[in-house]
């Protein structure tokens, strides 16, 4: 073989195996997840690359990932539900299993044509939820995709949206306040009717002849410590590869954070005396 062929069939070489990597790197819908309920309304598309999830009268949809996480850095892309999407609910959320479970959650909340969607978010820890903040957006999420991130580390985590932090939950276990941290879990999504409380409180309710209602998944990706048999993918905090482990809102974050929650907050549970005449929880005082 001359040396001219030796270095042409090594290019090649290298290009097939540059290709296989990536496609192994890319988020698939197929490897990634499980479609848990919804009898045909949730579909994979486009040989794995995206998903939608529908809700008609009779059921709604949803899935699973394969894997449980324990701590994360995770992205989806969402397109939400168009048109008069009053008492849908599309919920994209971290969570582990009982009555004593950790939950991280994105649920966008339908309204009315014309009228923006609420962006709600809640963490639970150990069973106890309750910390709800809510948001409307800075676009319309249902012209587009838009990424919407959960970063889940052991100092915080973070919700993004398009790479803007809209929350923040710190770890206050100093001060005595739980922090999700050693329940692995897994990431979930559903399209279900809550018209008996998603919109106005419950008094606009779900006009079905506007169904099938649709929501559309693309480019999942995840830096996350997979579980398994009861040890982490993570062997080392330090490895450059896993520096999500250690982020943190910089400067530039908190002042980012701070413009979103003037600009665009609509519900602090660290605000409402009315739900909390004897004192409000006490990482409100902390964070």
């Amino acid at each position: 073989m001359t040396s001219h062929s030796f270095v042409s069939m090594k290019i090649v070489l290298i290009s097939v195996l540059s290709s296989f990597l990536l496609a192994a790197s890319a988020g698939n819908f197929y490897q990634d997840f499980d479609i848990t309920w919804g009898d045909g309304r949730a579909n994979i598309l486009n040989n794995g690359q995206s998903l939608t999830l529908s809700l008609d009268k009779t059921s709604g949809s949803g899935f699973r990932s394969k894997n449980q996480y324990l701590f994360g850095k995770i992205d989806m892309q969402l397109k939400l539900v168009s048109g008069n999407s009053a008492g849908t609910v599309t919920a994209y959320y971290l969570s582990s299993l009982g009555s004593a479970h950790d939950e991280i959650d994105f649920e966008f909340l339908g309204n009315l044509s014309g009228d923006p969607y609420i962006l709600h978010t809640n963490v639970f820890t150990q069973g106890k939820g309750n910390r709800e903040q809510q948001f409307y957006l800075w676009f319309d999420p249902t012209k587009d995709f838009h990424t919407y991130s959960i970063l889940w580390n052991p100092q915080n985590i973070i919700f993004s949206v398009d790479g803007t932090p809209i929350r923040e939950f710190k770890n206050l276990e100093s001060n005595g306040i739980p922090f999700p941290k050693n329940q692995p879990m897994w990431i979930y999504s559903s399209l279900w009717n809550a018209d008996d409380w998603a919109t106005r409180g419950g008094l606009v309710k779900t006009d079905w002849s506007q169904a099938p209602f649709t929501a559309s998944y693309r480019n999942f990706s995840a830096q996350a410590c997979i579980w398994s048999s009861g040890s982490s993918s993570c062997s080392s905090k330090n490895s450059s590869s896993n520096s999500w482990l250690s982020e943190s809102l910089g400067t530039t974050g908190q002042q980012r954070i701070q413009w979103v929650q003037k600009n665009y907050m609509i519900y602090n549970y660290c605000t409402d005396t009315k739900r909390f005449p004897q004192g409000f929880p006490s990482e409100c005082s902390l964070a």
